[in-house]
């Protein structure tokens, strides 16, 4: 008997393939592609419009100019002033005293004088003074308290003075001279103490180099100090005119501004605000200057001489959208007698005049969309239209030539799922964002969704955010 009966071979079994394995495995390979042509793919971003306007750097800090008089001292001594600092004073009132020989300062040190001690009305003042540099102080401009100090310190010896004032006829009467001569104002105006070299500047002095704070040299003029014939003794703001100059970055900015004529100002050491006349002025090394007049508040500043403003510019409100979404499209321009409704929607479009294959004329509607107008013309898609097509009046024999174009700035509305133009109006603008004007007939809406990046897409597209 033959070995092969005792020989087995293997089964093998046929491959069943399951009609539920096949569907899962294409639908698994299908969404590895699309997984993949995903991630490859660049995304059109949208961006949901809202209401918005631009704020731009409005604040500076500028150099106050003022009509201002040294008085220099006609005798040597020691100065006492009985005016304080921001007052005016009139015409033959008395502004300080000098002591040629320092007896008043002795006197003032004794119990001879009696007892300094300030009234409720003097307390008061001090007070008053002191709730108002607390209630403005800024940490970072912390030179400032030596202004402060030197007001109060003034404000005190002032009102020191004055007590004694009445005994300085006795310390004359005990010199066969008078020691203690007394100096009043030859002119009306606002008394200050310091001086710093800035009194005579005007518009056309401006350089770069006088707003460097760090160069200024402000030199106060206090009581007890000794006087040389021909020092400053204090000064006089002699009109209410004054004004305030600041650095702009650029002519154009300067030019906005003349055009103007008035801008409101915000002074930001007390918040008060004031109208001020505009003037311009770019020296030989191109910085660009603007003067700010004012007519009145000369006495609130009449101490400082770097001043911190914000110039309250009217800000134009409405859609705020990304510069990158903006696009500029060309358009055919036609009167508007030869746009029409027709057709079964009774859409806009226009009557063009065709040719058979015999050379018969003959006007067909043409659907187009309007994108923008003017008082006689309609700005149309010309993509429906080409150069040299003639339209017919309706209701007419007049034929129109295409051929006017023009362009219109604009974005890509995708709220029904496709790019759609719509015409904007800018304005006001900056290196990011635009303001444009809202509902308006052929623009955009609040709310409104649109292609952050307009290179990304054409008109009609598709949009798969």
């Amino acid at each position: 008997m033959s070995d092969n009966r005792n020989k087995i071979t293997k089964y093998r079994k046929p491959v069943n393939l399951n009609i539920g394995v096949l569907i899962f495995i294409t639908i698994f390979v299908y969404v590895i592609i699309c997984v993949a042509a995903y991630f490859r793919t660049e995304h059109i971003v949208g961006y949901s419009v809202q209401e918005g306007s631009l704020t731009s750097n409005s604040i500076y800090k500028g150099i106050a100019l003022r009509a201002e008089k040294i008085v220099d001292s006609t005798d040597a001594g020691y100065v006492n002033y009985f005016t304080r600092e921001g007052e005016r004073v009139a015409v033959g009132n008395l502004v300080y005293t000098i002591d040629e020989t320092g007896r008043l300062s002795e006197y003032i040190n004794t119990s001879e004088s009696g007892e300094n001690s300030l009234s409720d009305a003097d307390l008061s003042e001090l007070k008053s003074e002191i709730t108002s540099f607390t209630s403005r102080f800024d940490r970072r401009s912390f030179s400032d308290v030596y202004s402060f100090r030197y007001n109060v310190e003034g404000t005190v010896l002032k009102l020191a003075n004055y007590n004694i004032l009445e005994n300085v006829n006795a310390l004359n009467e005990t010199s066969n001279t008078a020691l203690i001569n007394y100096r009043y104002a030859a002119d009306t105006g606002i008394v200050t103490y310091f001086v710093d070299g800035y009194e005579e500047l005007t518009l056309h002095d401006m350089t770069a180099e006088l707003f460097d704070q760090k160069e200024y040299d402000k030199k106060y003029l206090v009581n007890n100090e000794l006087l040389a014939v021909g020092d400053p003794a204090y000064k006089l703001s002699t009109d209410e005119e004054w004004s305030i100059v600041i650095q702009v970055d650029s002519e154009e900015t300067a030019h906005e501004l003349v055009e103007e004529e008035y801008v409101e100002v915000k002074f930001l050491k007390n918040q008060y605000k004031s109208w001020g006349a505009v003037e311009s002025f770019t020296n030989e090394a191109g910085d660009v200057f603007v003067q700010l007049t004012f007519t009145n508040s000369m006495v609130t500043f009449c101490s400082d001489r770097f001043i911190d403003i914000e110039l309250l510019l009217e800000d134009e409100k409405g859609l705020k959208i990304p510069n990158s979404a903006i696009v500029e499209k060309e358009f055919f321009i036609v009167p508007k007698e030869y746009v029409t409704k027709g057709g079964n929607s009774g859409k806009n479009g226009v009557l063009l005049e065709v040719y058979d294959e015999e050379g018969n004329a003959s006007t067909k509607f043409v659907e187009t969309t309007i994108y923008d107008e003017t008082e006689t013309e309609y700005y149309l898609d010309n993509r429906v239209l080409s150069a040299g097509n003639y339209l017919i009046k309706p209701e007419s024999t007049e034929k129109h030539a295409v051929s006017k174009t023009g362009s219109l700035k604009g974005v890509y509305n995708i709220n029904k799922g496709y790019a759609d133009f719509k015409q904007i109006t800018i304005l006001n603008d900056n290196e990011k964002y635009s303001i444009v004007k809202s509902n308006t007939v052929y623009g955009l809406n609040v709310y409104d969704h649109i292609v952050l990046d307009a290179t990304m897409v054409n008109d009609n597209d598709f949009i798969y955010e």
